[in-house]
């Protein structure tokens, strides 16, 4: 068992916290900018809860963050109440964000200088993952840190990999959005055609799902795309905010991105339809609208 806090408890951070109290049994206590969703976690899981980053990381062997945005996590870390401040000698600080990698690289540095570890480990999966206990976490910092915190975070893992220094967990998930944004955006088409060309669009799915067309988005988004119901996972506004990521992070290394950037728009024209909190299956409702 590890002495763990956990900072932030939103709709991933929540769940995740409550895998490694429960099924990692470790000493968990958390943090929430709102103390009530904090209190709320320890009704429910036990544990305890602190009223600032810095009271829930002090003594702690791990602590845990998922936070909105880089802004939030600087908040978080070397704020004024940040968690940076009270991190004991030789313990290891996990990010479980989805940030840039620019920022994971300058608290990895803040780490070193203050005798502990910083591990950028964004997570893919979704809500689903993290109220299962199934998601891919990918990691970016030092190997004997790694190798240490990965079995905490195997608690609410499927997957877990170290894709080498800093920065590096935070690039792969951008490659993972890359992927994801012209995969749904593929997908979203082909429903629309098949639509319109008076196709069975089940009939469909279940033959070409098997061939080289297959994806895990075919399988598990297709019904409700064709339902025309986008309330099953990643919403729009979280999928823009790392969008941007990407391409800020492109601008810098000179990698093209023409068809991310292409439907980045195409979700700016979702917001503007009003699906913000849809998920991102939702770009076909912009074909159909």
């Amino acid at each position: 068992m590890a002495s763990v806090a956990f900072l932030g408890l939103g709709v991933m951070g929540y769940p995740m916290a409550g895998h490694l109290k429960n099924k990692g049994g470790h000493d968990v206590t958390v943090y929430n900018r709102t103390s009530a969703k904090a209190e709320q976690w320890v009704a429910q899981h036990g544990g305890n809860f602190a009223p600032t980053p810095a009271q829930a990381a002090e003594g702690k062997d791990f602590v845990f963050s998922c936070v909105g945005n880089d802004d939030d996590l600087r908040s978080v870390t070397t704020g004024p109440d940040g968690a940076f401040k009270s991190m004991k000698k030789g313990s290891v600080f996990i990010d479980n964000t989805t940030a840039s990698a620019e920022v994971a690289r300058e608290l990895a540095q803040a780490a070193q200088s203050g005798g502990f570890s910083f591990l950028d480990a964004p997570v893919s999966g979704g809500q689903a993952g993290a109220e299962n206990g199934v998601l891919t976490v990918m990691v970016g910092g030092d190997e004997a840190a790694f190798d240490r915190a990965r079995p905490v975070i195997d608690a609410y893992a499927r997957m877990v990999g170290l894709m080498g220094s800093a920065g590096a967990g935070q690039l792969t998930k951008m490659i993972n959005q890359i992927c994801i944004a012209g995969l749904v955006q593929g997908l979203s088409e082909g429903i629309h055609f098949g639509k319109k060309a008076g196709l069975d669009i089940e009939k469909v799915i279940e033959v070409i799902s098997k061939g080289a067309a297959g994806s895990w988005q075919m399988e598990n988004r297709h019904k409700t795309m064709n339902a025309g119901k986008y309330d099953f996972g990643f919403a729009v506004d979280w999928m823009r905010k790392d969008l941007g990521i990407c391409l800020a992070e492109a601008d810098r290394n000179g990698a093209r991105l023409p068809v991310t950037a292409l439907v980045d728009q195409f979700y700016k024209d979702v917001q503007a339809m009003g699906g913000k909190r849809w998920d991102t299956s939702s770009l076909l409702a912009r074909l159909e609208k």
